[in-house]
């Protein structure tokens, strides 16, 4: 009669467990997502917070939720991009079941690591396929895939900006790293002939580099300002901001998180929305889609933010074209 009951019994509980939402009997597993970036969401200074969150938000509307059924492993290299290799290899040895990768250095470490452990990356500077990351855009092969921006007709679409809210600009400083922004350096170049307009890039290669950096825009007499996509640059865009106010350089950006910080215009990509959808990515990884199965996606969405309190500390008129424009303006 016992072993009838508990015969009954496990019929029973095996019944309803068939009947348990997939979601409810996947947080009985718990996963590892390594995280490689310039910057953790506990670092000082932060990357810019609304971009985790959105990462997250996504993660725990499909089902994955930190300290139920997923926990980061956070490894970022602060200022000194040269760690990423060392940071890299200690994601794969910890057998992390997908890395979120954000940056150049972040996506190449990674890749080197590991050719098993799957990657989704964001990177925003480089074309994935012409830097080997990935075959191609529609099916990447391999076990990388993400969100990258390669768009480097932006920075001239930068220069144009500037050029419109400062009609007598002749001299732009340009903050960039060479080795990740020679897309965007070609373009400028180009755009700045048609504009009669010289350009200078002043080197980002390390946070120590700043002070200098913002020196030799000033001492070359430069007008304004273009800050090019880099991982240091965010990660250090409130200081960015002050010593372009010092210099009393006006600056235009990519991401609107600068002009947050204090910068004065941004033009580019939705970057939390860019996050949300790395986050969906992942967690379609965690459900069993393979990268190489998951097409390169590019921003679907752009906007133009204005700072009107740095506007009239540089003793600067926005002009009415470009507010009508602006999907934001800061007051």
């Amino acid at each position: 009669m016992f072993d009838m009951r508990r015969r009954e019994f496990i019929t029973v509980l095996g019944g309803a467990a068939a009947t348990w939402p997939l979601e409810a009997r996947g947080q009985q597993t718990r996963y590892r997502i390594g995280h490689l970036a310039i910057a953790a969401p506990t670092d000082t200074p932060p990357p810019p917070p609304g971009n985790w969150d959105a990462f997250v938000q996504r993660l725990s509307e499909v089902g994955y939720i930190e300290g139920r059924n997923i926990a980061f492993e956070h490894r970022s290299a602060h200022d000194q991009p040269e760690l990423f290799s060392k940071l890299a290899l200690e994601l794969a040895s910890l057998k992390v079941d997908v890395i979120f990768a954000r940056g150049t250095w972040a996506l190449a470490a990674a890749k080197s690591a590991t050719q098993t452990i799957p990657i989704v990356g964001i990177d925003l500077e480089v074309d994935p396929v012409d830097a080997g990351l990935v075959a191609s855009i529609a099916r990447p092969g391999g076990n990388i895939t993400g969100l990258f921006l390669d768009l480097s007709e932006l920075s001239g679409k930068h220069l144009e900006i500037l050029k419109e809210v400062i009609p007598g600009t002749s001299r732009v400083a340009v903050l960039g790293n060479p080795d990740i922004n020679a897309a965007q350096l070609r373009e400028l170049a180009r755009v700045a002939q048609s504009l009669a307009v010289q350009t200078r890039a002043v080197e980002l290669t390390n946070a120590t580099d700043l002070s200098g950096a913002l020196d030799t825009a000033r001492s070359w007499r430069a007008d304004a300002l273009i800050v090019l996509s880099n991982p240091l640059s965010l990660a250090y865009r409130a200081r960015i901001g002050g010593l372009a106010a010092k210099a009393g350089l006006p600056t235009i950006y990519l991401y609107r998180a600068h002009v947050d910080a204090g910068g004065l215009v941004s033009y580019g990509p939705d970057l939390p929305d860019m996050f949300r959808r790395c986050g969906a990515y992942v967690g379609r990884i965690l459900g069993g889609t393979k990268p190489a199965d998951l097409p390169i996606e590019r921003p679907a969405r752009f906007e133009l933010v204005v700072n009107l309190k740095i506007a009239k500390a540089l003793g600067i008129t926005i002009p009415e074209t470009i507010l009508v424009r602006a999907d934001e303006v800061i007051e």
